[in-house]
């Protein structure tokens, strides 16, 4: 079991990779609900979501062989993995499903 010293250390770790995002309060009425709704803005991080924080704690937690990193997503985990390699001067190959949007193969 994952218990708040394990967590801590995974924040302490990848705190100089990833952007401090903020959290912002919605008021109630926003989304129908009778108390306010608070939302953590990962879609300010890099990448775009919330994927480059385990990106990063897994690589950095992992001795990463010479060959490099492989993933295979056709959406944001591919980006975050390909993002955190780079930071990390890591060769990383992701492998981009054929159905994926044509978008996502652009390299």
């Amino acid at each position: 079991m994952i218990g708040r010293p394990e967590i801590e250390a995974a924040a302490a770790r990848i705190a100089p990779h990833v952007r401090r995002t903020p959290v912002i309060e919605a008021e109630a009425a926003a989304f129908g609900t009778p108390g306010p709704i608070m939302l953590k803005l990962e879609c300010l991080q890099h990448t775009g979501s919330f994927k480059p924080r385990g990106a990063f704690n897994r690589i950095l937690s992992a001795k990463v062989p010479p060959s490099g990193v492989t993933a295979a997503s056709g959406g944001n985990h591919g980006l975050a993995v390909a993002h955190a390699a780079r930071k990390l001067g890591h060769r990383a190959e992701i492998f981009v499903p054929t159905i994926a949007a044509p978008i996502r193969s652009i390299a």
